[in-house]
C-alpha cells in the first residue's frame, strides 16, 4: 500500500523566477543529502490551482512513512533555514497525505 504526502504552495506570481530558485535548491538538497524525502514537483497546466502553484509530493510505503517524513522535513534545520528564506514569497500553503483507495 502507497501513501502520498504532498505539500501544495501558492506563492506570488511577479515573484515566481526568485522562488522557483529556491525551490531548486530544495531539490538540490533531496539529491544531496540521502536522508531527504525524493519528490516531484508539479507547476499546475490547468485545473483548480492558479498557475502560480508549486506542488511537491512523494509516495511511501506506509501513513507513518510519510508522517517520519513530514516531521523530518518540519524538523530539519537545514530545510527550514531554506524555507524561511522562501516564505517571503509565499501566499498560502498546505499540507496533504493520501491513502489509496481499495476497491
Amino acid at each position: 500500500m502507497s501513501y502520498k504526502l504532498r505539500f501544495v504552495q501558492l506563492f506570488k506570481q511577479e515573484k515566481m523566477k526568485e522562488y522557483l530558485a529556491i525551490e531548486q535548491q530544495f531539490a538540490r538538497m533531496e539529491d544531496q543529502y540521502p536522508e531527504f524525502p525524493k519528490g516531484k514537483r508539479y507547476l499546475p497546466c490547468t485545473g483548480r490551482e492558479a498557475s502560480n502553484t508549486l506542488i511537491w509530493e512523494s509516495d511511501f510505503e506506509t501513513l507513518e512513512a510519510a508522517q517520519d517524513a513530514l516531521a523530518f522535513l518540519l524538523n530539519d534545520s537545514r530545510h527550514e533555514e531554506l524555507f524561511q528564506i522562501q516564505s517571503e514569497f509565499i501566499l498560502g500553503t498546505y499540507t496533504e497525505i493520501y491513502r489509496p483507495f481499495d476497491s
